[in-house]
């Protein structure tokens, strides 16, 4: 199938000025079918539309849902709501406001049909609507993404639900460690990537995704990371790098924004990626990643702290790099295994594997002999001289 190209844009000024404002870089893509063709030219067209100002389509978020009916709300869910914002953020409606009284005061209803935004947020089956609002979570063998995943779920329902058992499904998978109970009668835990900043990149994703996408939010946790993708892209007003810094609040989905912050599940003052970046340095993990990659904005988190580029960094050779990414994707690696997998003297992989102890890279667990292996360190040694 035709694949946009540079002379195209010459050819099509109108079409080159689409392709400038919608983003930074050149977006190929490959078209399967005629019917798929038909789809990408005809978002392109209401995109550029949109942008030159002659088409003005409504945010998602805003717009009613014409088959859908007051009935399609949750009470039990509006119920809750009405709870958990007024304790967390002294909302003003009482617990026992009317559904239709609270949809209003929200902004999430039009002529008394509730807006989509309504149904994602307090709908008993939002995805009877809008299918592929839901998000994918999968637990990836190694470091690429790859079938058979160890674990795969696919979760539906109000987007509260969804935030909550996405972030449980990544922390039930990571490791944590159990403290003392000297404070409380439940032991705190200290888990591998911070529960947090966890949540944080999740709520972000159903917060700002595009829902006119039909692609859905996914998760994707792997040996060394974790992957958000989120349909859609960055407002053209922020760039990667601002997501570092102080920067506004440019919800792609305002009234879903409103409600969330409402619950706390999110904040509204563009802080977000910046608590995400200040947890993962309170842990000793790198700092997480912002990218555009084939239509999805992806947020990573490192699980440790050797990053590709931090290895490439160290003047490893290949061997050892090799050992070390063997390391990280079984969780060991012993002397026999380093010769198997290099094929060199057990002299030359004795002296290899204690370089890459004296350098912080692995911790060597257990007594000498067989019954000895070595792990990758969780946090980069204070004296390494790595910074």
């Amino acid at each position: 199938m035709y694949v946009w190209g540079s002379d195209d844009k010459q050819r099509h000024p109108k079409m080159r000025q689409l392709v400038s404002k919608a983003s930074n870089e050149l977006i190929r893509r490959r078209i399967e079918d005629a019917s798929a063709l038909t789809a990408e030219v005809y978002a392109s067209l209401v995109d550029y539309l949109d942008t030159s100002g002659a088409l003005r389509v409504p945010p998602f978020d805003t717009s009613p849902c014409e088959q859908a009916s007051l009935k399609d709300i949750s009470r039990k869910r509006v119920e809750w709501f009405l709870d958990t914002a007024r304790r967390e953020r002294g909302f003003p409606l009482k617990t026992n406001t009317s559904t239709q009284a609270l949809l209003t005061h929200l902004n999430l209803v039009h002529d008394q049909k509730p807006t989509n935004a309504a149904l994602l947020l307090f709908g008993s089956n939002p995805q009877k609507f809008h299918r592929t609002a839901e998000i994918k979570c999968m637990h990836c063998r190694g470091t690429e993404y790859r079938r058979p995943f160890l674990s795969m779920q696919v979760y539906g329902g109000d987007l509260f639900e969804q935030a909550n058992l996405a972030r449980d499904f990544v922390l039930d998978r990571i490791d944590r460690a159990v403290g003392v109970r000297d404070v409380s009668i439940t032991a705190p835990a200290t888990y591998e990537l911070p529960p947090d900043a966890v949540g944080e990149a999740i709520v972000n994703a159903i917060a700002h995704r595009d829902y006119h996408s039909n692609a859905s939010v996914e998760v994707r946790l792997f040996a060394d990371r974790l992957e958000i993708w989120n349909p859609g892209s960055l407002p053209g007003t922020l760039t990667m790098d601002s997501l570092r810094h102080d920067h506004p609040s440019v919800p792609y989905n305002p009234l879903l924004a409103e409600s969330l912050y409402l619950a706390r599940y999110i904040e509204r003052v563009g802080s977000g990626t910046q608590t995400m970046i200040e947890l993962c340095r309170e842990a000793g993990l790198p700092e997480p990643q912002f990218e555009q990659r084939e239509g999805f904005f992806v947020t990573t988190i490192w699980r440790d702290w050797l990053t590709p580029e931090i290895l490439a960094g160290m003047n490893l050779n290949e061997r050892q790099v090799k050992a070390v990414k063997h390391a990280k994707m079984t969780g060991r690696i012993t002397n026999a295994l380093y010769r198997e997998i290099t094929g060199v003297s057990d002299s030359t992989a004795l002296r290899e594997i204690r370089q890459l102890t004296h350098l912080g890279i692995l911790q060597k667990v257990g007594d000498t002999g067989q019954s000895a292996y070595y792990v990758v360190a969780k946090a980069k040694p204070l004296s390494s001289g790595l910074d």
